[in-house]
């Protein structure tokens, strides 16, 4: 598994035996933040100002945004063989081709700040606008054609995933709620037994549920598909987790601790 290591710009690499390799990177790729698997078969990460490139030896290309400031975040590789990116303060979503060719689309909603992006089962980019309480949908040529609000205000969507059941679901991160969309745009929310618990990413799970990340309480939730919430504490009591994702369809997933510099895995 790779993962952003954004304060110490860094990219590292854990075995499944928990062995940790670390590449340093260069000014111009410093502060990375979400990565992806790219068609390439090279790592693809957002940095603080340009969106970086490795190969799996550690060579770093960087290529600059062109918006200044916009603070890329997430990064995904879409169905057209190119990489998708949020831009958080710069209100748009980029495509970087593996040539390092960047073009940026702005979202209609001011103040969207978008943040996880995914591939959606109709092939189209979703993702979530943390300042506009809203879902968006961008088709590969960039356009977007739907933002669907929240209905919690200042819920603060932040990451999206598809789940088992072909619907998105994502978190509420000061919403305090797990919500489930169908793609024309209906959503329900299912709220969190711990208050203020700061959900952030998600990620089905070969058990058919799926899991996330407590940012605020140091725990780990899995939700069914019928909105069931089960919370599990993390062993380290201020660890912060954050970031997760699947390996082996999802019997076994990674999360990031911010709070406590470490990797943890949880199998369903």
């Amino acid at each position: 598994m790779w993962f952003t290591e954004y304060s110490q710009s860094r990219i590292g690499k854990i075995t499944p035996a928990g062995v940790i390799t670390e590449f340093s990177l260069p000014p111009e790729a410093a502060h990375p933040d979400g990565i992806t698997a790219g068609p390439d078969g090279n790592l693809w990460f957002a940095g603080e100002t340009a969106i970086g490139r490795m190969t799996i030896s550690g060579v770093v290309d960087a290529f600059t945004v062109p918006t200044p400031d916009s603070h890329p975040e997430a990064i995904v590789t879409g169905p057209d063989g190119n990489l998708w990116f949020t831009e958080y303060f710069g209100d748009q979503i980029g495509r970087v081709t593996p040539a390092g060719v960047i073009t940026e689309f702005a979202i209609p909603s001011p103040n969207s700040m978008p943040v996880g992006i995914i591939v959606g089962p109709d092939g189209a980019l979703w993702f979530c606008e943390h300042g506009a309480d809203r879902i968006g949908r961008m088709t590969t040529d960039g356009v977007v054609t739907n933002e669907y609000p929240a209905p919690t205000p200042r819920s603060w969507p932040s990451h999206i995933a598809v789940g088992p059941d072909g619907n998105l679901w994502f978190t509420e991160n000061r919403g305090n709620n797990v919500a489930r969309m169908t793609l024309d745009g209906s959503v329900t929310e299912f709220p969190l037994p711990t208050p203020a618990a700061g959900p952030a990413e998600i990620v089905p799970a070969a058990d058919g549920s799926l899991w996330f990340t407590e940012f605020n309480v140091s725990q780990l939730g899995q939700i069914t598909l019928e909105g069931v919430v089960t919370e599990f504490p993390i062993p380290t009591a201020r660890g912060k987790p954050q970031g997760m994702a699947a390996r082996s369809g999802g019997r076994t997933l990674w999360f990031c601790e911010v709070g406590g510099r470490q990797l943890g895995t949880v199998r369903p």
